[in-house]
């Protein structure tokens, strides 16, 4: 029988062509191809961890949406909401890799993906898969595409089904955003069930990084999720007498940031998706995004299964000692023998 995803994942996916080399572009010898995208991130995490999930998104008629399509498909991603532009290209960028670290060149407008608008749901892979899915997760990247982007994310955020979560990251990304108002992403945010955002994202957007006064600025989800970079994340649930959950960061011996963020999404989403209670939520945020860390592409694949179970187990004595490292493997806390990463893997950026 047919397993249907639990959680429906929308948004544009990108080409990507990364360097062979530090420096600037014009002394590359080569680059790598792989696919980016935030929304596609997540998705490809939420799998990794056995979360049957789905992207749904638009590609261009050429080979670089085809080996987006096939990588997802490989990574056990649902792509059957996919829809094919035979007139717009898919999305491009490139990165520039330095000492100071990288810096990515899009070359986005006028791509498949920016041709995202309400019209979509009425693809019927479309209407099925949202029909059937636990979970839907958007993020800010898709509202800052077009105008139709941010009308289809709008519906999205209000006609669901009751039973339906909305998860909406930030992912606040400030060049998609000149000459345009990131105002509109306030309510956008409001209207979740669950909001991510990192500390220094929300400083940028709202002024203020503060959890306590983002729950204000953000009343209505049932929880907004804090990440403070490599220190810690905090839950905290609606309420007036909740009671907020913090958890610190894993130590990574990192080797890049890109697509963390995404990862950590993955992690702390499909823990909700488990019915896990909010400090295992984060620390499965934790370890999703400790194992993107230490790859160079945006997607680490999380350790084995019965390391992840012995770390969201793990005493917080176990927890503060534990290291992942550059290599991928875990040291300190978590003893008996349990190591072990899994099979999947990938590469790319968050879009």
């Amino acid at each position: 029988m047919e397993r249907l995803p639990e959680a429906v994942c929308i948004g544009e996916t990108m080409a990507a062509l990364l360097p062979d080399q530090p420096g600037p572009l014009e002394d590359v010898r080569a680059f790598t191809p792989a696919i980016g995208g935030a929304e596609a991130n997540v998705a490809r995490g939420l799998a990794a961890l056995g979360v049957p999930a789905a992207w749904i998104g638009r590609v261009g008629d050429d080979g670089f949406g085809r080996r987006i399509v096939r990588e997802l498909t490989a990574a056990d991603v649902d792509t059957s909401g996919v829809t094919v532009d035979p007139g717009r290209p898919t999305g491009l960028y490139v990165k520039e890799a330095g000492p100071g670290g990288s810096v990515l060149h899009y070359y986005r407008a006028g791509s498949a993906g920016s041709a995202l608008a309400p019209a979509l749901l009425d693809e019927p892979a479309v209407t099925r898969l949202l029909s059937h899915a636990d979970l839907i997760h958007l993020s800010g990247i898709t509202a800052a595409l077009s105008a139709g982007a941010l009308d289809l994310v709008r519906t999205l955020v209000a006609d669901r089904t009751r039973t339906q979560l909305v998860s909406f990251d930030l992912n606040w990304r400030p060049a998609l955003w000149r000459g345009a108002d990131p105002a509109v992403l306030r309510p956008l945010l409001n209207a979740a069930d669950i909001v991510l955002l990192g500390a220094d994202e929300a400083r940028a957007v709202f002024g203020t990084g503060d959890p306590a006064e983002l729950r204000a600025l953000l009343p209505d989800p049932a929880t907004l999720v804090v990440k403070d970079d490599a220190r810690h994340a905090i839950a905290i649930p609606h309420g007036p007498r909740a009671v907020p959950v913090s958890e610190p960061a894993l130590r990574v011996e990192a080797v890049e940031p890109v697509g963390a963020g995404d990862a950590f999404a993955a992690g702390y989403l499909a823990g909700t998706l488990r019915g896990d209670d909010r400090r295992r939520c984060l620390r499965l945020g934790h370890l999703t995004a400790a194992s993107t860390l230490v790859v160079h592409g945006d997607h680490g694949p999380p350790p084995a299964a019965p390391l992840v179970r012995a770390l969201l187990d793990a005493s917080p004595d176990e927890w503060a000692a534990t290291t992942v490292t550059a290599a991928g493997g875990v040291t300190g806390g978590v003893t008996g023998g349990v190591t072990g990463r899994g099979t999947d893997s990938g590469g790319g950026r968050g879009g």
